[in-house]
């Protein structure tokens, strides 16, 4: 079979000092197929600020710009505030969850495929929550919203995280381990490049160990700047290797955490770096 390619996306948090059209544009133009929402970055309350007709204008400004919708991160990122997914509160945790079965839909109606569950801060441990009562409720709630997920053929992607975030599923395998509790094809995996600080098996090994659960990837250079920065165009090279072996036809989505360079530069540069991984790669499968 032809390989075509990956499909890249850009992440929009360091767009959000453009209005909604100027992010598809410049995210087109600078070679991407899909953008990936951080809602805080769209609203002043919450998602219901963004209204059916509103949602409708957005995936018409996606269309026309030759975009599709790569899916949401960032979900419990303010507004609103408040919000968290295993503190030994219920009423908070069941004010979460409903917000996530919110944002599901709106996911769902921009016709974004997954949802990248991070959000260190509403899921870490709270109020001196022993770590496995904290990791039940994340598997009660996620248990909760699946079939919802389901349903808008949308899957919720637990992200692996340091110890540095958050105390609630640093590494890949713990978070295989809680998919495998709960058990349900809308919530699955994702890999990370930045997040991998508690791994300790390389790249290529993660990826391929865990391929089946992994329906997103998040790609910058290992400081959190954009791609091309530093060294990832030499160290992931064998990580996109294996992808391609495998035949992962899902979204790489850029992702960065230092806005400073500005939107044209941090697209067009993490762009051409992605290019000269590609082009790297081996025509065969094999490292």
């Amino acid at each position: 079979m032809e390989w075509n390619g990956f499909k890249y996306a850009i992440c929009n948090e360091f767009l959000q000092g453009l209005n909604w059209q100027e992010q598809c544009e410049l995210a087109a133009q600078a070679g991407y197929k899909g953008i990936e929402i951080a809602p805080f970055t769209l609203v002043r309350e919450g998602i219901n600020d963004l209204s059916p007709i509103r949602r409708k204008e957005m995936a018409a400004t996606m269309k026309n710009a030759g975009l599709e919708c790569a899916g949401l991160h960032w979900l419990l990122t303010p507004p609103p505030s408040g919000l968290h997914a295993t503190t030994p509160d219920e009423e908070i945790r069941r004010k979460t969850w409903e917000y996530i079965g919110k944002l599901i839909d709106f996911c769902g109606d921009l016709g974004g495929p997954v949802m990248v569950f991070g959000s260190p801060q509403g899921r870490s441990t709270a109020g001196g929550l022993p770590l496995a009562e904290a990791t039940k409720y994340l598997i009660d709630g996620l248990r909760r919203v699946a079939d919802h997920a389901a349903n808008r053929q949308v899957k919720i992607l637990i992200e692996p995280l340091g110890h540095n975030q958050t105390d609630v599923v640093n590494t890949m395998g713990e978070a295989v381990k809680l998919l495998h509790e709960i058990h349900h094809p809308a919530i699955q995996t994702m890999f990370d490049f930045h997040n991998t600080v508690d791994e300790t098996e390389l790249f290529h090994v993660l990826i391929a160990k865990h391929f089946r659960h992994i329906h997103h990837v998040h790609v910058q250079e290992m400081d959190g700047k954009y791609l091309g920065s530093g060294n990832g165009v030499k160290d992931y090279v064998q990580a996109f290797q294996k992808l391609k072996n495998m035949n992962y036809d899902q979204w790489v989505s850029l992702e960065v955490f230092d806005f400073s360079p500005g939107p044209q530069i941090i697209a067009q540069e993490s762009m051409q770096a992605l290019r000269r991984i590609e082009e790297t790669l081996a025509l065969k499968d094999g490292i």
